[in-house]
């Protein structure tokens, strides 16, 4: 018998955490969604969100390979240059190969792909058009590490509060040098 006093827990598994806030993602505008958590949570997230009608993003970082069924459950897909390379299989160095990466995963499945492409800003392509807004210059970078979150978020904050996806666009592009 286990000297320690605390009873062992049972684990939930995430999936499971998901279906246990469907009434919160059913009453949510956006659900935004990435790979930091295991893919099938992921999925279940998604799933549950297109099933109430809430715009869903799939923030796909780290970027892992995956079936291309997740996609049908993405409005929006935002992979950085790196993400998108490893998605595809396509070179992600330049706008038209950024491009060409938005246009596959549109293939897939997903309805707009939202290529981030770093200091050069960043690239929408699908059933919102096609748009590249120019990323905000600041003054001085301190640190990168979260611009991309910072980015995601914004973006997903101006869809909820029922921007155009190019004014998100230009809102994600916005928040990501202040982070």
């Amino acid at each position: 018998m286990p000297s320690s006093s605390r009873a062992a827990q049972p684990r939930t598994s995430p999936p499971a955490d998901v279906a246990a806030a469907e009434s919160v993602i059913a009453s949510s505008q956006v659900l935004l969604t990435q790979f930091e958590q295991p893919v099938e949570t992921a999925i279940a997230g998604l799933t549950l969100a297109r099933r109430h009608g809430v715009t869903t993003i799939l923030n796909p970082a780290p970027a892992v390979q995956v079936d291309d069924a997740i996609y049908a459950f993405c409005d929006y897909v935002t992979p950085n240059e790196t993400e998108a390379a490893t998605l595809t299989g396509l070179k992600v160095e330049t706008e038209a190969e950024a491009l060409a990466a938005a246009k596959a995963l549109v293939r897939r499945g997903a309805r707009n792909a939202l290529i981030t492409l770093g200091e050069k800003g960043a690239l929408l392509y699908g059933a919102a058009g096609t748009h590249r807004v120019p990323a905000f210059k600041v003054p001085r970078v301190v640190e990168t590490t979260g611009a991309g979150d910072a980015f995601n978020g914004g973006f997903a904050v101006a869809l909820a509060e029922g921007q155009s996806p190019l004014d998100a666009l230009r809102f994600g592009c916005a928040t990501a040098p202040i982070s």
